[in-house]
């Protein structure tokens, strides 16, 4: 494998290991470990460990999903591997 190829597949791993993390501290982390003392904040009239439960990890991935081809085609460009 090139070293372009490799450095495109490295910053592809990182980038997704990255978006990975935070989708399980916000799901996982927030949502169950935290919802507790997250609970104590109130949205809406709810806890904010409940929200995130609820509906916050749900829009953390959503967010997340735009942010990955949003990035993903930023590196695409870079590594010349992008689509016309």
């Amino acid at each position: 494998m090139d070293t372009k190829a490799a450095q495109y597949w490295k910053a592809n791993l990182r980038l997704l290991i990255s978006l990975l993390v935070i989708w399980f501290v916000v799901s996982y982390g927030f949502g169950i470990i935290l919802a507790d003392p997250l609970n104590a904040i109130r949205i809406g009239g709810v806890g904010l460990g409940f929200w995130f439960a609820q509906q916050g990890s749900i829009y953390v991935f959503i967010v997340l999903i735009f942010f990955y081809a949003a990035r993903m085609n930023a590196l695409d460009r870079e590594f010349d591997v992008h689509e016309d």
